[in-house]
């Protein structure tokens, strides 16, 4: 690192050999959470869910919640999409789901009390902006009912372009909404066609411009690499609308081809997609051209710039992560309401049933939706603290384990720290005695170094459910 005038650490772009970054093209979860939600089993269901919500109000604490509502409805299909989605143009749905939204609440507050404190909201899908501005002040208005809403917490939506206009845009200001992220993907309309998601540039841009008149504290835009029909050269020329466009925070995703999982990726034609050479040049590219632009690589996928709360959070060590990806939030509990929707109490994970007529079925019987969780195990706590230390702050501190899981690292991990040492002779990590540092190189492979440390991961070779991890 170097630093600029003000004292302040800029990021140096280090170099990605094509040979590290071949050797990086392989398959690994993102560590949303760990154990990751493949490793979630049928066994752990909505007793064992009630407990744990038991276990949160025992002795008076109550500690903030983030809280997420997932929202399925999307009037197309996006070819590439590997989300739980319903599409439909009936928008009448909408109100009957936010009915359901409403007694799912009402669970919630019969077991840990009405004024439980928000800190961090996001509604994501889908498409949170198929409700209507109505069904949205709707639920803003439920969940303030029977939640406190922090006035200084993290609002945020995801926005399909196509979906909004500058009216709509003041509304969600409006409710309180203070992050958007819009889905943008790819500027290129031969590629926009080829995955079924025409948007032209000019909307993006005008949107972008309305928010920051609005005073949106942050805008996020999605970008994906390896779609169909692009190329290193038409990406080039999306990369320099981006560099115009100027988001606070850019999501750079790769796309992951697994039609045998996803249903509307069968309509992608495989010769259509670019060779692992091409999409291997289009990360490269993309990496260099938001550093020439000024953007700290917070981790993984994730872009921003310096003054950004994501830099500035990462520069102070502040960074955690949850299944919605980087926060600036502390480390917390995370309900998550809907259809799908995966939350966190205490030591355990669940997720909703993914089917909409089980969610209304439960709801029907007042009973929570959830349908498969895990309760972690003390080695599950352990490479927990261990993965989401390097995730999120990039070094490890052997005495910090040490004390807080009664373990003596170097020897609980032995095999990892051996593993380790081919990653120290590429120059993305060191190693001593005191513990482990994420090199400036390494953080551009943060996935593939956390991987090391899965239990699961390393007992089971099957990667091929998950996304590539550059």
């Amino acid at each position: 690192m170097i630093a600029d005038t003000t004292g302040r650490p800029i990021q140096t772009l280090p170099e990605l050999t094509p040979e590290i970054l071949q050797r990086f093209d392989v398959a690994g979860p993102r560590y949303t959470s760990y154990p990751t939600a493949d490793r979630f089993v049928e066994a752990f269901g909505e007793n064992e869910f009630m407990q744990a919500l038991e276990q949160r109000c025992m002795g008076g604490l109550a500690f903030p919640l983030s809280l997420y509502v997932h929202i399925p409805f999307c009037d197309s299909l996006c070819f590439y999409c590997a989300c739980n989605k319903i599409v439909t143009k009936h928008h009448e749905r909408a109100a009957e789901y936010l009915r359901y939204l409403s007694r799912e609440v009402d669970l919630y507050v019969s077991k840990l009390g009405k004024g439980q404190t928000i800190t961090q909201l996001h509604l994501g899908g889908g498409t949170p902006t198929f409700f209507s501005d109505d069904e949205l002040a709707e639920l803003m208005a439920m969940l303030g009912r029977n939640f406190v809403i922090a006035p200084t917490g993290e609002h945020s939506i995801e926005v399909d372009p196509r979906t909004v206009d500058e009216e709509r845009l003041k509304r969600l200001a409006e409710l309180g909404f203070n992050r958007l992220s819009f889905g943008v993907q790819d500027f290129d309309h031969e590629v926009q066609k080829a995955v079924h998601r025409i948007q032209p540039a000019e909307q993006v841009f005008d949107l972008v411009a309305i928010a920051r008149s609005l005073g949106f504290e942050s805008i996020n835009v999605d970008l994906i690499y390896g779609l169909p029909k692009q190329t290193p050269e038409s990406f080039q020329r999306t990369l320099a609308q981006v560099a115009k466009l100027r988001p606070d925070r850019i999501a750079l995703y790769a796309y992951a081809h697994l039609p045998e999982r996803f249903k509307p990726q069968r309509r992608i034609k495989a010769e259509d997609l670019p060779p692992p050479a091409g999409k291997l040049q289009m990360l490269s590219d993309a990496i260099a051209a938001f550093h020439a632009d000024g953007y700290v690589y917070v981790g993984m996928d994730h872009f921003a710039l310096p003054d950004d709360a994501l830099a500035v959070a990462k520069r102070q060590g502040r960074l955690h992560r949850n299944f919605q990806g980087y926060s600036t939030q502390p480390d917390c509990d995370q309900i998550s309401l809907g259809v799908s929707a995966i939350g966190r109490v205490g030591a355990t994970y669940s997720q909703n049933t993914k089917s909409l007529e089980d969610y209304y079925d439960h709801l029907e019987q007042g009973r929570f939706p959830i349908v498969r969780g895990l309760a972690l195990s003390r080695d599950d706590l352990v490479r927990r603290a261990v993965i989401m230390a390097l995730m999120c702050q990039g070094r490890i501190q052997y005495e910090s384990i040490n004390l807080a899981y009664l373990i003596d690292f170097r020897r609980y991990f032995e095999p990892e720290l051996i593993k380790l040492q081919e990653m120290v002779k590429d120059g993305l990590v060191e190693v001593d005695m005191h513990g482990i540092q994420v090199t400036s190189s390494g953080w551009f492979f943060v996935r593939g170094i956390a991987m090391v440390f899965d239990r699961y991961l390393q007992a089971d070779r099957n990667r091929a459910r998950f996304s590539k991890i550059i």
